[in-house]
């Protein structure tokens, strides 16, 4: 055999031997604990969703789920940390909105794709955004209320929980809609937003529903409308914002996870499978229910595509705001 031809024959073996130890790797994952980066604070609506899919992971794949919380730059610093980590199945994002997609287009040092970046696993769930009023606005519905805020420009004034969040691009979008002018007040979270609407200093707010839920059930607030394509099961008196006149308008906070682009195939859909699993779960039904969480579920390919729609419908809508950091 001459030398050349045992150099391609050394080399395919090389090759082969390196194809099978790479499946053995894959077939085995999780050989160690796995990493989920959560890109915002301890406590959060997404935070409780990551832990509890770390503990309902962890027995599932014979591994150690460990949540790790870097909040900062609007979710881009974890989403940056797991986008440039290696690619071997052992670290991941519990992606959102924003670093999952909408801070691409805000952000001017994002310096991400978000569908070229990452791998996409599952999308997990959506919390629809809620049109909310203090008990004294002087209107019954959504109608109604436009009809006020047409008579009325620049009268009321409506809260979002921070600069480019989902109510804030929400209300924008309301806004353009319903060709009314409302003045924003920014506030930094919920938290702060919330007393503010029920001590009546603001009108309205357009923000994420779970918090309102058991203030609208009391009547505490209102609840103009829901952005999401059904009626909530929690407040099944709420008309959708289609139904009460904003035809197709539907906005949602979601959730997602995310790896860094090339983990391989198999290890996505094992990971996938968990998800969709966990979807299923009793104690995640109880959990959704209780934090106003719709449960999603998908495939890899389905999550890609819905994180390309959700860029494709919002950008419009955060250029013509001139949203920008």
């Amino acid at each position: 055999m001459s030398t050349f031809i045992r150099s391609i024959a050394a080399a395919f073996a090389v090759a082969a031997a390196l194809s099978t130890n790479a499946t053995a790797q894959q077939a085995s994952w999780p050989s160690r604990p796995v990493k989920v980066i959560v890109p915002f604070a301890a406590g959060g609506a997404g935070d409780i969703i990551a832990r509890t899919f770390a503990d309902y992971a962890t027995p599932a794949l014979g591994q150690s789920i460990i949540v790790e919380n870097r909040a900062g730059a609007g979710g881009n610093i974890a989403a940056t940390f797991v986008a440039r980590s290696d690619a071997d199945g052992y670290t991941f994002l519990f992606g959102s909105t924003g670093p999952a997609a909408l801070n691409s287009v805000m952000y001017k040092n994002y310096g991400l794709d978000p569908l070229k970046d990452f791998t996409h696993v599952a999308l997990i769930g959506k919390t629809p955004v809620i049109f909310a009023a203090k008990t004294g606005v002087p209107a019954r519905t959504l109608k109604e209320l436009i009809a006020y805020a047409k008579a009325n420009p620049d009268k009321l004034t409506a809260g979002f929980p921070g600069s480019g969040t989902l109510g804030h691009i929400s209300g924008v979008l309301f806004g353009q809609r319903s060709e009314t002018q409302i003045r924003h007040v920014q506030y930094r979270g919920s938290g702060l937003l919330i007393p503010d609407l029920m001590g009546g200093h603001i009108d309205l707010a357009f923000d994420a529903l779970t918090p309102y839920v058991p203030l609208v059930q009391s009547g505490k607030l209102k609840a103009f409308a829901v952005a999401s394509p059904t009626r909530l099961k929690q407040l099944p008196d709420v008309p959708t914002a289609s139904e009460a006149g904003l035809a197709g308008f539907e906005a949602s906070v979601w959730y997602c996870l995310l790896g860094p682009a090339g983990v391989p195939a198999a290890v996505t859909a094992k990971l996938n499978a968990t998800v969709n699993e966990f979807l299923k779960s009793p104690k995640t039904s109880e959990l959704f229910e209780k934090l106003a969480v719709v449960p999603a579920g998908s495939t890899p390919e389905g999550l890609r595509d819905f994180v390309r729609k959700e860029i494709e419908n919002w950008n419009p809508v955060i250029k013509s705001a001139k949203i920008s950091f």
